[in-house]
């Protein structure tokens, strides 16, 4: 059978998964019942809350053309820069991309980030420019942005002479030509990928080479390892090698061997050079490690990964409260989970802290908060402190990473912007106004960053849309980021009151309402000035029985403000921690009696 393996790339919310939706189901591909109307691909609930794709999955399609028959291997890959590693990996699996692309924004920080890997690794181009039946679409110019990047991320003219497909997902339309009354179905996507994305490059009769990308496992049938068959022929029950990273090599047998048929995994007797598989049978197989032949074993090159940015160092929950809404808590339980993870995640690094933490160690903050997301949902419970970042060595020289920041904002906004990007010694490379939105790029040190999206969104009123990237390392400018505002500490434990919360309100931005379970050392809002102050929360109104006219009537409680786990991890300080349960994110501090903490502080122990 012929076969085609394709990787499609977009920025968040550029219709990626949309496109694959219409592509599977206008192929007759058989679904599942309860998949008829929903983001097929986006199946993990983080996925469906975010609207974005973090995990790379795998999907295929029977097209019949006039040709014949052509199995397409779809390959959905994240669209955003912090999992990098996912992008890296499995566009191995790949021969060709669609780079899809919105009508009215153009390519975007993440289209860059895997659209340059895709050149990196000369697989071929189809541009699909998405969403054409926007009213604001305006196609020549997106047109024209594309090629720019194309010609900046290094591509020769032959690929920066793409093929384009126009296409509304949504509608389940695409064509030749950007007339939308002209299309009637997704098959010009199909064809143009027969016409020119290539078939795989191996031979079924040499020795088999399967490269591992992707684990997964099945009660079953154990650890499954998925990957390409570069080389050769696979037959279930026959005898392979597995060459670990080391280059040992371990004997198995195949358990199961399986192929995909639409969104399932489907069993079959054999299959050859070119194809996705999904083989069990091997004990420990890792990503990136060679499946051969007994007869003739030869090793694939070993994937590459770039380098962690970010650190945090997890911790057992150690708070007045620890114990009474996690379901894993032990340091064994915590410490297996995130090795575990080590298993999938290829951009991850976890070590033992000497003092009994994990340091984690991860592509930017959002990596690392959607790790500690899942883990929560999971029913684990632990704390974490401060992200810090990663600095490098390179010939005798300290480097630290900078960030290529990408924002879209109201014109009203851009002095505000420009002033605390400026105050954090961020360095402005372009500036542009259109219709009301001004466009500005900054390359600004990755510790500059930390907190400032929070900022933004408040400055810009929710209205503006920041994008990063990593950039390079280079030379520290010295800016270190200390928070502005002090923290509001909570006194005694107890409950909140209305009657305290509304005394101490005038003292800044509080997080908790009234009624809920506080103790001694967290942090319950954000104080007015840069210093820390103790409140009373839990204070109650002392009854009498006198009462004026009007007493109480003029009370007002503010809404507080929902602090949710990016927001925590981008508030704290280094002498605080964020505490994570299944039910509650909170922030304490690290030492929670507060002289102890002054004692400390003043003999340098902290």
């Amino acid at each position: 059978m012929d076969i085609r393996n394709v990787a499609i790339i977009a920025h968040v919310d550029h219709g990626k998964t949309t496109l694959v939706d219409a592509l599977l189901k206008q192929s007759k591909t058989k679904l599942h019942k309860d998949s008829a109307s929903s983001l097929i691909m986006d199946s993990n609930e983080l996925e469906q809350e975010r609207g974005i794709t973090i995990f790379s999955k795998n999907a295929s399609v029977l097209w019949h053309s006039p040709a014949g028959e052509t199995k397409i291997n779809i390959i959905d890959t994240p669209g955003h820069a912090d999992f990098g590693g996912e992008v890296e990996r499995v566009l191995k699996m790949a021969d060709g991309c669609l780079l899809l692309i919105d009508a009215k924004e153009g390519p975007m920080p993440q289209t860059r980030f895997v659209l340059k890997k895709a050149l990196e690794m000369k697989l071929k181009i189809i541009v699909v420019v998405n969403k054409i039946d926007k009213k604001d679409a305006r196609i020549h110019y997106v047109l024209s942005k594309t090629l720019d990047l194309f010609f900046e991320l290094g591509a020769d003219e032959e690929t920066a002479d793409f093929p384009i497909i126009y296409a509304s997902a949504k509608m389940g339309k695409a064509g030749l030509t950007e007339d939308l009354t002209a299309m009637t179905d997704i098959s010009p996507i199909f064809n143009m990928i027969l016409e020119k994305i290539p078939s795989p490059a191996g031979d079924k009769n040499k020795p088999l080479q399967i490269l591992i990308t992707t684990l997964s496992t099945d009660l079953h049938k154990g650890r499954i390892a998925i990957g390409r068959i570069y080389n050769g022929t696979i037959k279930n029950g026959q005898d392979i090698v597995q060459i670990k990273r080391d280059q040992t090599k371990n004997t198995y047998r195949v358990t199961s061997l399986m192929t995909f048929v639409g969104l399932d995994k489907t069993e079959v007797e054999s299959t050859e050079s070119g194809d996705l598989v999904a083989v069990s049978g091997i004990a420990n197989p890792e990503i990136g490690e060679t499946i051969t032949d007994p007869t003739e074993s030869i090793a694939l090159p070993v994937l590459n990964i770039e380098e962690p940015t970010i650190r945090v160092t997890f911790m057992v929950n150690s708070s007045p409260f620890a114990g009474r809404e996690g379901e894993f808590k032990t340091s064994r339980q915590v410490r297996d989970r995130l090795y575990k993870e080590l298993e999938t995640d290829m951009a991850l690094r976890v070590q033992d802290d000497a003092l009994g933490g994990w340091v984690v160690s991860g592509r930017g903050e959002l990596h690392i908060a959607i790790l500690i997301e899942r883990m929560r949902r999971e029913g684990y419970e632990f704390q974490v402190g401060r992200p810090q970042v990663i600095d490098k060595v390179i010939n005798g020289e300290k480097l630290t990473p900078y960030e290529r920041i990408f924002i879209e904002i109201p014109d009203e906004f851009s002095g505000i912007v420009m002033q605390k990007l400026g105050a954090r010694r961020g360095e402005l490379q372009d500036m542009k106004s259109e219709n009301g939105t001004t466009y500005m790029e900054f390359i600004i040190s990755t510790r500059g960053l930390f907190g400032y999206r929070s900022e933004f969104v408040t400055d810009t009123r929710g209205l503006g849309i920041i994008n990063t990237s990593f950039y390079k390392y280079d030379k520290d400018n010295g800016y270190s980021h200390e928070r502005e505002r002090g923290s509001l500490v909570v006194h005694e434990n107890g409950i909140t009151n209305l009657y305290g919360l509304t005394n101490a309100q005038d003292r800044g931005i509080l997080f908790v309402g009234p009624g809920i379970d506080v103790y001694k050392g967290q942090v319950v809002g954000e104080n007015a000035r840069s210093e820390d102050m103790t409140i009373n929360v839990c204070k109650e109104k002392q009854l009498s029985n006198m009462r004026s006219k009007g007493e109480g009537g003029m009370e007002h409680f503010n809404t507080p403000k929902q602090m949710g786990l990016e927001d925590a991890l981008e508030f704290i300080a280094d002498d605080e921690l964020v505490e994570v349960t299944p039910k509650n994110i909170r922030i304490r501090k690290a030492i929670l009696d507060e002289v102890e903490a002054r004692r400390k502080r003043s003999q340098g122990l902290i």
